[in-house]
């Protein structure tokens, strides 16, 4: 089990954004696709608060439920860029 999980919807182009990144960066991550309906999106609402995605956890550095693309790919380029 990878230390990064990635709540994504199919199709989203917010959480494509995200993967892109995270493949950039050639990160292992786990994926959960959530339920298109934000009322069944019960697994990512008990991380982050919210039922919007993108979201990710990270493990490794105590980040639990970011939401928002642009501060997922920030958070990622700063933590693991190596710039």
């Amino acid at each position: 089990m990878a230390d990064i999980t990635f709540y994504e919807l199919p199709g989203c182009p917010f959480c494509a954004k995200v993967r892109t990144k995270l493949d950039d960066l050639e990160l292992e991550y786990d994926t959960i696709e959530v339920p298109r309906s934000h009322g069944e999106r019960t697994q990512v609402e008990e991380v982050s608060g919210q039922t919007g995605v993108p979201v990710i956890s990270d493990e490794a550095h105590d980040v639990e439920g970011m939401a928002e693309s642009d501060d997922i790919v920030e958070y990622l380029e700063e933590t693991y860029g190596g710039a």
